[in-house]
């Protein structure tokens, strides 16, 4: 991934610019990564950035929307930084991105969400929002498989349901599309210690196993159930889990229970927890200092990010990683649109792109320079110096456009 000359250290980094506006925050947001790398190390490391491509650009240079060389070369080098890429209509893609993950087994969509000063929000206290969200990315419905209401296969599946499995409560079997919904103990397990180690090595206080569980007891609720029993398998000194909590209420009593959490917090010990999906978008709207990682299956981990990015300012300023631990693999990425709407008006907001390299730069250990990449943009926004996005919100504030704003990042960086 690297090659070192004296003390020189440069990492090749493939990217995709991607599409819509994803050509403009790349072209703002590179500088600015250029700029915190060399403040931060002089001249002692750097990345080699490698054009790789995917969406439109990919389609218009090799008549295919993910060429197997885009593949290859992340494999290769086991990292890269994309923007925004376009899902063709009728190309046999669900989506690039899901594409992309499922085919490196990207297992962890890691977003961090946390409040940065100045960013109009809906919330009184935007402040009390720092979690981060391990949502499993390939399995559950986005695995795919799925029927249409006009297949015959979908009339031999709901006719094998009803004769060989007894399922007599699909409602209107003439007239159904059917969808399969996978969850593994293989898969849940590793997004779970996923989450877990990361809490273990940033000091959080709790992971919360998100799970629709009451409902889909053997998909969703196995998550839950997989999670403690890793929890108390693996970690059984680090941890402290709910589960634990009530089968000791249940033998010694409520004071019993209560006294090994009170003793389990006072040690340092990860408290994991559950809560079940609907009631947890409740919560984090109400009490969302009660909570910190993350740990959910695939569908509810992509309305539970939006949601809590909302809650921070938009997905404008929400970063993304999808993460394979075991492989090494790992794409970042700004996690909103291509935005077509605002293409060629340098009103888009580079923030995604920006904190998800710091994403990058911190799991490559270059921590100095993410550092950097989080605190020009925490001076921007505290001088409101702001993109289009923001400024409509902010009366006092300076509208910068895409690449001016990058600028304004990068002159930060380099006094």
């Amino acid at each position: 991934m690297s090659n070192q000359t004296n003390t020189a250290i440069t990492i090749t980094v493939p990217y995709i610019a991607g599409d819509g506006i994803g050509p403009e925050i790349w072209q703002a947001a590179r500088p600015v990564i250029d700029a915190a790398i060399a403040k931060a190390y002089g001249q002692t490391k750097r990345i080699d950035w490698l054009e790789i491509l995917a969406g439109e650009a990919a389609f218009k240079q090799t008549g295919t929307w993910l060429p197997d060389e885009t593949i290859d070369t992340i494999k290769n080098y086991k990292l890269a930084l994309k923007g925004p890429l376009t899902t063709p209509i009728g190309e046999g893609f669900r989506s690039l991105n899901v594409t992309l993950r499922q085919t490196l087994d990207l297992y962890a969509c890691v977003r961090p969400v946390r409040y940065f000063a100045g960013v109009p929000s809906p919330l009184k206290e935007p402040e009390k929002t720092d979690m981060v969200i391990f949502r499993e990315n390939t399995e559950d419905v986005y695995a795919g498989i799925e029927f249409a209401v006009d297949d015959p296969q979908t009339k031999t599946l709901i006719e094998l349901l009803t004769h060989q499995f007894n399922v007599h409560h699909i409602r209107f079997p003439e007239d159904t599309a059917l969808g399969i919904k996978p969850i593994s103990i293989s898969g849940s397990r590793r997004l779970i210690k996923a989450a877990i180690d990361y809490a273990l090595a940033h000091d959080r206080q709790t992971v919360t196993l998100v799970h629709k569980g009451n409902i889909m007891k053997f998909t969703e609720g196995g998550f839950k159930n997989w999670g403690y029993q890793l929890a108390e398998s693996d970690y059984k000194d680090q941890c402290f889990t709910m589960a634990q909590f009530a089968r000791l209420k249940q033998s010694a009593g409520e004071a019993a229970a209560q006294e090994a959490l009170t003793t389990a917090k006072a040690s340092g010990k990860l408290i994991i927890n559950d809560m079940i999906a609907d009631n947890f978008l409740q919560q984090i709207l109400l009490y969302p200092e009660k909570y910190d990682v993350i740990a959910t299956c695939n569908l509810n981990g992509d309305y539970i990010s939006d949601a809590l990015a909302a809650q921070v300012g938009g997905i404008g300023i929400a970063p993304g990683a999808n993460i394979n631990y075991d492989t090494g693999a790992a794409i970042f990425e700004a996690t909103h649109g291509t935005a077509p709407d605002i293409v060629g008006f340098g009103k888009a907001n580079p923030c995604s792109m920006l904190l998800s390299a710091g994403m990058l730069l911190s799991y490559i250990g270059w921590q100095e320079a993410a550092d950097l990449i989080t605190a020009a943009i925490e001076s921007a926004l505290a001088a409101q110096q702001v993109t289009a996005d923001f400024a409509s919100l902010l009366p006092e504030a300076t509208c910068l456009s895409t690449q001016a704003f990058g600028q304004w990042l990068t002159d930060s960086l380099s006094t």
